[in-house]
């Protein structure tokens, strides 16, 4: 078998499929990434078990053959060839020897037949939605999933998909993010799935912030999305997601909206004497400024001063820094509102022209 192809041509595909693979795999096999050829076309895939991503590319090679490869490795080589560069690729008594100039490259395979699958069951739900909707509900909320979490349904993002309206929700039990849209026409199913935390975060990675559609086909135990020239599949999480509208305060006392801008740099001051291992902040409430304080252990403190226009009532209230740092680098508006009852209740804040998109943050005792 010989091929040759175009650096870029293989690269592109290359970076998309290498972040699915597992770094620290108890299968051999699993650092590899399976190449097919057939009909002129390559495909290469790559998966950990739970996830599996395949990607198409033409090529002028009527050959036909399949083998595996070392995934980072061949990834490496290609980043590391010059621009432009033409790799001449021959399968030879169980290596794969890559050459292109002067630079000569040759590296174990091992079996295609022993490259595992996922065979997910078939398909009973199916639907499209444009890509940059989906990426942007995806970063409004990606961040407050959990990890590795004893309470697994935490350690990914609910998609949920009611009356056309899309909507993406995560939570690790200490703060919640909340994101929706109306996407899809003529969808009238209640659909709700689980995608776990590195499949949320490769998928991202794939999509773009164009109007081009993707396919979602969805089974019992797992997605599979179809985008561009390639094919995303995941397992789900089985298990129930918390109820997020309970979790999100309505009713709220009191009011207060701010510039985002000014509030993340002073919060980003504060927490450089703020205690390094939980990050606790204290927000004292007036009626004109919201004071900023944090100490730390070795007694150090740092106060800062916000002036605003405030009408509720006077209160402290304690908070994670980077949760509410977290929660402002995902807010596009240059105002926030933040809303609470009480300095003992979860605080809601949003962008205060884009109520679609809803955070909380249990407080803390400082």
């Amino acid at each position: 078998m010989k091929l040759q192809i175009n650096r870029e041509h293989l690269l592109l595909p290359l970076q998309k499929i290498t972040g699915v693979v597992e770094k620290r795999q108890t299968l051999p096999i699993l650092a590899n990434v399976l190449f097919q050829a057939k009909h002129n076309q390559l495909i290469m895939t790559a998966t950990d078990l739970e996830i599996e991503m395949r990607t198409y590319l033409d090529i002028d090679c009527s050959d036909e053959f399949e083998f595996t490869i070392p995934a980072l490795k061949l990834l490496s080589i290609c980043k590391s060839l010059p621009d432009g560069s033409t790799l001449n690729i021959e399968e030879k008594n169980d290596r794969v020897n890559i050459s292109t100039g002067n630079n000569r490259f040759s590296l174990s395979l091992l079996p295609a037949n022993d490259y595992p699958s996922i065979q997910s069951s078939s398909s009973n739900i199916s639907f499209e939605v444009q890509q940059g909707i989906l990426r942007k509900l995806i970063a409004n909320t990606q961040f407050a999933m959990a990890q590795q979490d004893v309470r697994y349904y935490l350690n990914g993002l609910l998609l949920e998909i009611s009356n056309g309206i899309i909507k993406t929700v995560a939570t690790d039990g200490h703060r919640l993010a909340f994101s929706q849209i109306k996407a899809i026409e003529n969808y009238e199913l209640k659909t709700q799935l689980i995608i776990p935390r590195k499949a949320i975060i490769e998928l991202y990675r794939l999509l773009d912030e164009s109007e081009n559609t993707i396919r979602f086909e969805v089974s019992s135990n797992y997605v599979r999305v179809h985008l561009d020239r390639t094919i995303f599949t995941s397992k789900l999480i089985d298990g129930v997601f918390p109820d997020y509208e309970k979790v999100i305060p309505k009713n709220n006392e009191n009011k207060l909206v701010m510039d985002k801008s000014e509030l993340k740099k002073s919060l980003r001051r504060a927490s450089i004497l703020s205690n390094e291992k939980y990050k606790g902040i204290k927000l004292e409430i007036k009626e004109d400024r919201v004071q900023i304080i944090a100490n730390n252990p070795e007694q150090e403190e740092a106060k800062i001063e916000i002036d605003l226009d405030y009408s509720g009532k006077e209160l402290n209230i304690g908070l994670n820094v980077n949760y509410l740092l977290d929660v402002l680098n995902a807010i596009i508006e240059s105002n926030i509102t933040i809303e609470f009852k009480n300095k003992d209740s979860s605080i809601l804040v949003y962008g205060a022209e884009n109520p679609d998109s809803k955070y909380v943050i249990m407080p803390m005792r400082i």
